[in-house]
């Protein structure tokens, strides 16, 4: 057990089991769990039992819509020490809240009054317009399905679009905007809420359409700066993969056939709602068979009810340690999203000489040489043809990151 002023540096040196306990506040730690990352605590004893509060996990949000780091964190642990200085106890709390949500009901929350107007929008709404909405409510806003819709605010949306636009681009973002808009103010006609907490957000600002490859050396400095954590892994496997940010981040080992070496997604998971298969090359098959699996849940990376969450926070951290292995007065990687992982490894591929139709198969791409009546009929897999393209791409990438 250690004991230091928790920062930054804490959260990110901290090993798998460790605890460390805070100089500044004393009874607020925290503890890092083998596959679910950091959490924050706080000790106290009450009617003269020692309790141990989890304040929630690094980078996730609080019940109050705050973004959790040492200094939020800190603060709610101080909120909730003087909690049990009044005589309240805030383990008792917190099983009365949920008691009385539970009470509610689960109408209340945002995902079943999501799919209420969904079903109430199909028919006016043209195919593509309503696929592209359903995604946005049910995949993008994910974070937000749990949460009493009464309970959303302002702030909540923000974060939730800042995620977004960190890992897709400006464009996602404020597409996802605009269907949190609509839909809020559905549901204010519906008198499930007073105002539209999405009305009052920022949009994003599009510089036309992005065309950002990272370089060997910029995909050099991003593998070697990779935790060793769900996060890590993630984007190790966008990067061998090519494939989509929310495709890897919320697998399924269902989606997993390991013997195969494949990953096979249903429609329901793509954006172009066709099935797709990704061969595994050595490389993104070794990331998923050190991944353990858990018999609460299917997703293979995050924790609690979905995928894995959390993006904008690690992104920054990566940021961070990439600066800092950089040495001293240097400059930041230049600005690089999640997304151009998945543009560096189509143009990897097409430079290594796989075929321009192969390397749209790999990403499960429906424009360029698939587009039109070709992109109708010819529905071939191309199994084996993506699988060395994969596997080429692969190899590539393990000399870079061994340079």
């Amino acid at each position: 057990m250690a004991v230091s002023k928790i920062t930054m540096r804490t959260v990110e040196s901290v090993p798998a089991g460790g605890v460390v306990w805070d100089t500044v506040v004393k009874g607020f730690g925290l503890r890092r769990h083998t596959t679910e990352g950091v959490f924050y605590l706080v000790r106290y004893r009450f009617g003269g039992k020692q309790t141990f509060f989890r304040i929630g996990r690094h980078g996730g949000v609080s019940r109050h819509g705050v973004s959790l780091t040492p200094d939020t964190a800190r603060t709610e642990a101080k909120r909730l020490l003087g909690m049990v200085a009044d005589g309240i106890n805030p383990s008792e709390e917190r099983q009365q809240e949920r008691h009385k949500a539970k009470r509610l009901g689960e109408v209340e929350t945002f995902k079943p009054v999501a799919e209420r107007y969904l079903a109430k929008r199909k028919q006016a709404m043209k195919p593509r317009a309503f696929l592209e909405t359903e995604r946005h409510l049910l995949k993008h806003a994910e974070p937000l399905h749990p949460r009493r819709i009464t309970e959303i605010n302002g702030l909540a949306i923000a974060q939730l679009l800042g995620q977004i636009e960190m890992g897709s681009g400006p464009t996602a973002c404020n597409r996802v905007r605009s269907s949190l808009s609509a839909f809020f103010k559905w549901a204010t006609r519906e008198h499930h809420i007073e105002a539209n907490p999405a009305a009052n957000t920022n949009k994003a600002e599009e510089t036309g359409a992005r065309d950002r490859v990272l370089t060997d050396a910029e995909l050099r400095e991003v593998w070697a700066a990779l935790p060793q954590d769900h996060y890590g892994d993630i984007v190790r496997l966008l990067i061998l993969t090519g494939q989509r940010r929310e495709e890897i981040g919320s697998l399924g080992w269902s989606e997993v056939d390991l013997g195969k070496g494949l990953i096979v997604l249903s429609p329901e998971r793509v954006k172009n709602k066709r099935k797709h298969q990704v061969p595994l090359s050595p490389q993104a098959k070794a990331v998923l068979e050190r991944q353990l699996h858990r018999n609460d849940r299917d997703y293979i990376f995050g924790i609690g009810k979905g995928g894995f969450s959390g993006w904008s926070d690690c992104k920054a951290r990566l940021d961070q340690t990439i600066l800092e292995r950089r040495g001293r007065k240097a400059k930041p990687l230049p600005a690089w999203r999640l997304h151009d992982l998945r543009r560096t490894a189509v143009t990897g591929m097409n430079e290594l000489g796989v075929l321009p139709h192969i390397v749209e198969t790999v990403v499960n791409h429906v424009d360029g040489h698939k587009a039109g009546v070709d992109g109708t009929y010819n529905r071939a897999l191309y199994e084996s043809e993506t699988r060395l393209a994969l596997e080429k791409w692969a190899q590539h990438v393990e000399v870079i990151v061994a340079s």
